[in-house]
């Protein structure tokens, strides 16, 4: 249950509480798919990190966010607000083949579940796509004793991507994305994670394992591209 908040700039943003759904991963997912698909050039509004004042519970008469809130003090996410945008519809708006290709290649590599025709994550915003939620992909961090090769590994729920039947130049979207993430941008990025953000779940690795977990699973993922390139192919010529 994201909030339409004001920052202490006097702007407006959608923050994403941590004491929601599935807590910090949520978080620490929309962070960095986010991020990355920033580094690809793709159209992602402004994310920052939002102090939440616990305080704030006590003028909140409704108990269900008054105990979201309380659950939620210190650093969350959030991301600008994009005043007046609409749900992207394929009958309203279609993306060229090179935009519909990175998308569903960026949504393949971080295994990003949404982006369906049930929940499209899309906004049309002065005429522009806009991507948002990405708090449901990397689902590999959800059980970390279970990671090892699911860098390697196809996608493929892509089939139910809402933008693959535009997609008709994956393998060029390969070529093109590929360069633009190196290792030492995706470590900046995994650098970028709060502390408190990760899971302390008994048998979870600690916070140094973890980054290094998410920097191997990204670098891994992009050596071995031609798997879920080639399983978005597949998908796309199954259901033209």
């Amino acid at each position: 249950m994201p909030a339409i908040v004001e920052g202490d700039d006097e702007g407006l943003y959608v923050l994403k509480f941590r004491g929601a759904g599935q807590g910090p991963r949520a978080l620490i997912a929309e962070l960095l798919a986010g991020e990355i698909a920033r580094l690809l050039k793709l159209p992602v509004p402004e994310i920052v990190f939002m102090e939440l004042p616990v305080e704030l519970a006590r003028t909140e008469p409704d108990p269900e966010i008054q105990a979201l809130i309380g659950a939620s003090g210190g650093l969350n996410l959030a991301l600008d607000y994009l005043p007046g945008s609409i749900t992207f519809d394929p009958l309203v708006y279609q993306p060229d083949a090179d935009l519909a290709s990175a998308i569903v290649w960026f949504d393949a590599f971080v295994c990003n579940v949404d982006r369906t025709a049930r929940n499209v994550n899309m906004l049309l915003w002065h005429r522009h796509l806009w991507l948002i939620d990405h708090g449901a992909a990397l689902y590999f961090h959800h059980d970390w004793n279970r990671r090892d090769g699911q860098a390697s590994t196809p996608f493929p729920l892509i089939k139910d991507h809402v933008l693959l039947r535009f997609a008709g130049a994956l393998g060029a979207a390969d070529a093109r994305l590929k360069p633009l993430l190196s290792r030492d941008e995706l470590s900046s990025l995994v650098e970028l994670i709060p502390d408190a953000w990760f899971a302390a779940d008994a048998g979870a690795p600690g916070a140094a394992e973890q980054r290094e977990g998410y920097l191997d699973f990204f670098c891994e993922r992009l050596k071995d591209s031609e798997v879920f390139v080639r399983e978005a192919i597949r998908a796309r010529e199954a259901h033209p």
